[in-house]
């Protein structure tokens, strides 16, 4: 069982139905228990009727276990910005419902094909930008959980599933993950398709998972993620530190855990830690990501924003004031820089000769407020490059909370990243 007694995605595909039916009380529990308090859930809690007539409907089609879908009822959270088939969302947002309506996200589809529940749809930061969700932090209900993929983070942590789907468009995978103490997986730009969302930034926007660990992240992946193929064990890793303006811009004791944990690896796991100088432009690389996403949150918004201007809320009705001032040059601008990057990192990999970048998920603790959700500078260049990144739980912090590190991998290599993200995190 994993942390907080709750099953793993194989315990679900090898149930019977008294055994389901004992996962999912327990899954009710939960939530009976605490999202009162812990509010992950967008606007209604999942109906414990309705949730167990689909697993009933699943053991009807599945009957015999060795054929079963590879994530045969396992309970899975939806970020409000899916559009999910028979679920309401609202994107975080008070605009009317029926704006949001359409064809379900493509990766929603995948989860259901391989049998999984739609559990319910969690909450977000309004848009996915930076005003928050009604969320708290499953580890101290004063402080932010992160986001804006706040509820997927928390319903993980607090066991409600253990599978759960974000979105990235600066930080919003890694940092919730580091924050609430779960694996956040933000695949290569593209591994998961986008079509269904609610964009924020079509350039930038990645689909990615939270787990309870980075086993059930591999195994999500494996079943919905097209060509996706499970990479071996690593026999000798050689890991980059990225030294730097990049990395002061984390905490001091922060970035030292890194390299403390790290060394703590090397009796069991064969390691070489390397330093790699790298994104010594990263106030540049900043501030065009920040300006190229705007850009294009505006021109998504550019037929509701005039309709129902007073609706939006300050921060993301600046974002969008800001985008419209910015236009089109800066998206030309950000989108050639997101390539520019790439390249150039790709070219650090190969001659720094390492399998992966080791840095932490954020700057520090998840901050002691409900007001914002912290800043998500060490998760951006990643994201602009749309390079791999697996966030695993480090430990905790002068505060008692959890903080996070995160692999970062060449574009394209989910596959051995994530082998990697295993080995760590089995001798953590």
């Amino acid at each position: 069982m994993e942390k907080h007694g709750f099953p793993k995605i194989e315990d679900f595909r090898r149930a019977n139905e008294r055994e389901m039916e004992s996962l999912y009380a327990a899954v009710f529990e939960r939530i009976d228990n605490t999202e009162s308090s812990l509010r992950a859930f967008e606007d209604l809690r999942p109906d414990r009727a309705k949730t167990l007539s689909r697993v009933r409907e699943r053991f009807l089609r599945y009957p015999d276990p060795e054929r079963r879908p590879p994530l045969f009822c396992v309970p899975v959270g939806v970020k409000g910005i899916f559009r999910t088939h028979g679920e309401r969302i609202r994107a975080g947002s008070l605009l009317p419902a029926d704006l949001f309506d359409g064809e379900e996200a493509r990766v929603v589809t995948a989860l259901r094909e391989q049998g999984a529940i739609i559990l319910g749809i969690t909450a977000t930061t309004e848009f996915a930008f930076a005003a928050p969700g009604p969320t708290c932090n499953p580890r101290n209900p004063a402080h932010t959980p992160g986001g804006s993929s706040s509820g997927s983070a928390a319903g993980v942590a607090a066991g409600y599933f253990p599978l759960a789907l974000g979105t990235q468009t600066i930080g919003s995978i890694v940092r919730p993950a580091s924050y609430c103490g779960v694996t956040g997986v933000k695949p290569s730009h593209g591994l998961l398709p986008t079509e269904g969302l609610v964009f924020f930034s079509r350039s930038v926007d990645h689909v990615g998972i939270f787990a309870s660990g980075p086993a059930e992240a591999e195994s999500c992946l494996d079943a919905i993620a097209p060509g996706f193929v499970p990479a071996p064990p690593p026999e000798r890793l050689c890991l980059g530190v990225p030294k730097g303006p990049y990395l002061a811009q984390a905490r001091r004791h922060v970035a030292d855990m890194v390299e403390t944990v790290l060394a703590g690896l090397s009796p069991s796991l064969p390691i070489k830690v390397k330093s790699v100088p790298c994104l010594e432009d990263i106030e540049e690389i900043n501030a065009l990501h920040r300006d190229l996403i705007a850009a294009e949150f505006a021109k998504e918004h550019e037929e509701w924003f005039p309709r129902f201007r007073q609706l939006y809320r300050p921060q993301t009705h600046d974002c969008i004031l800001a985008g419209q001032s910015a236009g089109e040059e800066a998206i030309e601008k950000g989108r050639a820089s997101m390539k520019r990057l790439r390249d150039a990192l790709m070219r650090r990999f190969a001659d720094a000769g390492v399998d992966a970048l080791v840095c932490p998920s954020t700057v520090g603790e998840a901050d002691r407020t409900l007001m914002s959700t912290g800043d998500p500078v060490m998760n951006l260049p990643w994201t602009h490059a749309g390079l791999p990144v697996v966030s695993l739980p480090m430990g905790t912090g002068e505060a008692g909370l959890p903080l996070g590190m995160q692999l970062v991998g060449p574009y394209g290599g989910d596959a051995p990243l994530l082998a990697l993200a295993k080995a760590i995190h089995e001798r953590l």
